[in-house]
């Protein structure tokens, strides 16, 4: 009766959590193209994070109430991930009818991880579970079978290189929201504004190289408008109306009051005017979703030095907490957001500042890149340049809790696969060790080589610690065990 008490406690605190405050509304139309628009969105690291802890307690209460009927591993395995799936989907399909919540389909497999982690939990610290796994692997056909050993230890492998694959795509800009507009000058909600000039604004759908930077700089003219790569230019110096030169993207149209004041600097904007596309920018978002990479060239001059907010000079945006891209003035520095997994909805996990940028009045020339976690900005010149990678830049609080969540259930399985072999030392001893160092190495190496980043020390020790961490305190629990028999 406890345990079942505590599974409709984590189903209520699951309805909260994801439901509240059930300010429920009803569309006057329902399809199913509805509900597979609404679900267009991806979660954050932060969003991953939250969304398995909040199913571990469901996880953990299921398998105790499951466990008292006796049933068989796998056919809990099942049930817990049948409830997790089941309740997550549930959610996700109730919140496509609340205005403050997005429906996402990454929420229902991290959900699902959620309650299977929290299954596990449950084996680990039931005694009697956990001696019964004992029991089976003391018995069981592969024990100190080197063959059937190592064709585990190669599935172990293989998961680490997939876990390494997994964690690139935290940098891809997959999550980009396709229906935010283009804005200059300002937020969307227009409480953002910035004071300055802009002549030009250009957005290609790929990484430019540097050789095509020092090219667009030193001859100060705009990229090629017959590219297939160009996706938006405009041309903000002359009285046309502020029509998308590629003719892919809708028009800017002027926000606020009437104004057109121009001048050599290009079009005037403050929080009395300021551009934003006639629609959303879904163009421009699907390219860059497709492609995580871009390029942006524009011509802007503040008229104030010690803007703050940060001032939005160009965003791609929804409201001042939910943009896909902001080129922004914080003082005399400029402030980029660019979201991703892991620099959440807003794009502020992660701090990117050029610093003294703005500390005269004069137009500038900027230049920036997007690819494969790396930001170049480019100022004038092509050696005025400021290079930013995400994955040197993640707060040591995230990093430890995702490298932590990566690595101790990779720790779990090295420790029971070294119970298998205890009795062939030599083998047992080339398992331990390779099993501990070998995936911290394979993360380290595969995100190098994908985006670039400097080899760090200190990432290949904390995986190497949290696997022979979890993988000697079960050691030690099953030792117990073991001398108990003897």
């Amino acid at each position: 009766m406890k345990n079942f008490t505590l599974v409709i406690a984590s189903v209520l605190v699951v309805l909260i959590a994801t439901l509240s405050p059930f300010n429920f509304y009803f569309p006057d139309t329902f399809s199913l193209k509805l509900i597979i628009t609404s679900f267009d969105n991806s979660s954050s690291f932060e969003d991953v994070v939250n969304n398995i802890l909040l199913f571990m307690p469901l996880g953990f209460s299921s398998t105790a109430v499951l466990q008292r009927k006796k049933m068989r591993f796998l056919r809990n395995f099942l049930i817990v991930t049948f409830i997790s799936t089941g309740l997550s989907s549930l959610v996700e399909i109730l919140q496509i009818f609340l205005s403050s919540r997005t429906p996402t389909p990454d929420d229902i497999v991290n959900n699902t991880i959620g309650g299977i982690v929290g299954m596990i939990c449950f084996y680990m610290w039931h005694s009697k579970s956990f001696i019964y796994i004992l029991s089976l692997i003391e018995n069981s056909r592969l024990n100190n079978s080197i063959k059937q050993i190592t064709l585990l230890f190669i599935g172990y492998i293989f998961i680490a290189f997939l876990i390494s694959i997994l964690c690139q795509s935290t940098t891809n800009l997959t999550n980009w929201n396709l229906n935010y507009p283009l804005v200059l000058g300002n937020e969307n909600t227009g409480d953002r504004p910035w004071y300055g000039y802009i002549s030009k604004v250009q957005i290609a759908d790929r990484a430019f190289s540097q050789s095509e930077v020092s090219h667009l700089l030193d001859s100060k003219t705009s990229l090629n408008t017959t590219k297939q790569s160009l996706i938006a230019d405009y041309e903000l110096t002359d009285n046309k109306r502020y029509q998308d030169n590629t003719g892919q993207m809708p028009e800017l149209l002027l926000q606020g009051h009437s104004s057109n004041i121009r001048n050599e600097k290009g079009v005037a904007l403050s929080s009395s005017h300021w551009l934003k596309t006639k629609t959303p920018a879904t163009f421009l978002n699907k390219r860059i979703r497709q492609t995580s990479e871009f390029t942006i060239f524009t011509t802007v001059a503040t008229a104030d030095t010690n803007q703050t907010g940060p001032a939005r000079i160009i965003s791609v945006s929804r409201n001042g907490l939910s943009r896909n891209f902001t080129l922004g003035q914080q003082e005399s520095n400029l402030d980029l957001r660019i979201r991703t997994s892991i620099t959440g909805e807003n794009g502020a996990d992660i701090k990117l500042n050029a610093p003294d940028i703005f500390t005269d009045t004069n137009p500038h020339n900027i230049v920036i890149t997007y690819s494969k976690a790396a930001i170049q900005v480019y100022i004038d010149k092509l050696n005025n340049s400021y290079l930013f990678n995400l994955l040197e830049l993640i707060p040591k609080n995230k990093k430890v809790f995702y490298y932590g969540l990566t690595f101790i259930p990779l720790g779990i399985f090295l420790g029971f696969l070294t119970l298998l072999a205890k009795k062939r030392l030599i083998f047992y001893r080339l398992l331990l060790f390779s099993g501990i160092v070998l995936p911290s190495l394979i993360l380290e190496i595969v995100l190098v080589i994908y985006s670039g980043k400097s080899i760090s020390i200190e990432n290949l020790l904390m995986g190497i610690l949290f696997i022979a961490g979890t993988m000697l305190m079960l050691r030690l629990r099953a030792s117990r065990f073991f001398n108990q028999q003897v």
